[in-house]
């Protein structure tokens, strides 16, 4: 099991600023250290920044080529059982439940498939029932027909419940801490299961354990009040599982919040220089290891992060239930910044110098 307390003294005890000079002398490592890494988080000089970012480019380069893969989320239903104050699903929220019925299933799918998409991440609601868990295996199923990759972000599943999945085409999971400060997660996971951190932190070892080959994890920036933390203990926790399962394609997410409608939840704000920090120190810790960069962000911050650590963006998201067929006045889990076109991203991708890829080649 991941030793969150302990990485978390670890951040503590390490977490004051360093001198230029001692940045200068980190940022000359071939590999940095988990104290190097620390140091970074906390180091605010936009020169040193500067420097990192061409390091962290020619990393990127290095390890992936200049290519950004990209995906597309498919909100299949938004019923949901927990009760988490940062999110438009939460189940306290008045809003209309509905799941796609799997006919729309598939029609949301052959437009995505249009668009261009060679992979689907299927997203629910934290629906902890078996009806719920029944209603995605039906989903992937369909997915299988129409798509090599098959990726879901919902609720944990049990080790059973994740082999189901796979027999039936299951690749990926994406599952997020949300965050790892344990006072912060017990504050805004009110009721249901996902108020289970341990679970929660253990769920992405059974989805591995159960024959998943991709797991992407994150934190959701401002939610903890100390994020440099959180950030912290997720790269630790990708370093951890890399070496405990060293064959899984592992991914790292840093959301910030976005609003919903409805919202009352007061969060840290986390303002793009920090986010940019964050994107290129990890790069540097962790030079083959996925970055994703979702529609949360603006198309401005996304272009000018292409190269510089992130190996993955999202495009045209819809975060209401379905959406690519038709637009539906279906409530959203959050609002997205970046609106643009898959056509759009796609020529931003090109002008940058880099190949806009819609099948993940790490994979094959």
């Amino acid at each position: 099991m991941f030793n969150f307390e302990e990485i978390a003294r670890l951040y503590e005890e390490n977490k004051s600023k360093p001198s230029r000079e001692e940045a200068i002398e980190i940022l000359n490592k071939e590999d940095l250290s988990d104290k190097d890494y620390i140091k970074l988080l906390n180091c605010d000089a936009l020169d040193i920044l500067e420097v990192a970012a061409r390091k962290a480019k020619r990393l990127t380069e290095a390890y992936f080529g200049k290519n950004i893969f990209l995906y597309i989320p498919l909100y299949i239903s938004n019923y949901c059982s927990s009760g988490c104050i940062y999110c438009g699903y939460s189940c306290f929220n008045k809003i209309e439940r509905r799941r796609l019925s799997l006919d729309e299933v598939e029609d949301e799918m052959l437009a995505i498939k249009r668009k261009g998409f060679n992979s689907i991440l299927l997203l629910t609601g934290e629906d902890d029932t078996k009806e719920g868990f029944e209603y995605l295996k039906s989903a992937i199923k369909i997915a299988k027909k129409h798509f090599p990759e098959i990726f879901i972000e919902t609720g944990p599943l049990s080790f059973e419940g994740y082999k189901e999945l796979v027999d039936e085409g299951l690749v990926g999971v994406t599952l997020y801490q949300e965050t790892y400060d344990l006072n912060t997660y017990e504050a805004v996971h009110l009721i249901g299961r996902k108020r289970n951190f341990v679970k929660r932190l253990n769920a992405i070892e059974e989805a591995i354990r159960a024959g998943v080959k991709e797991v992407n994890i994150g934190c959701l920036l401002g939610l903890s009040n100390d994020f440099k933390k959180d950030v912290f203990l997720t790269a630790m926790h990708g370093k951890y599982l890399l070496k405990k399962y060293p064959k899984i394609e592992l991914s790292i997410s840093f959301p910030r919040i976005r609003p919903f409608e409805g919202m009352n939840f007061i969060y840290t704000k986390v303002d793009d220089l920090q986010f940019v920090k964050f994107i290129v120190y990890t790069r540097l810790l962790l030079k083959h290891v996925g970055i994703n960069i979702s529609t949360r962000e603006s198309k401005e911050l996304r272009d000018n992060l292409i190269g510089l650590g992130v190996t993955k963006m999202s495009a045209e998201s819809k975060t209401g239930v379905g959406g690519y067929v038709k637009d539906n006045p279906s409530p959203k889990q959050f609002e997205v910044s970046d609106d643009r076109k898959v056509e759009e991203i796609i020529m931003s991708i090109k002008l940058k110098g880099y190949n806009a890829e819609f099948t993940n080649w790490v994979m094959l």
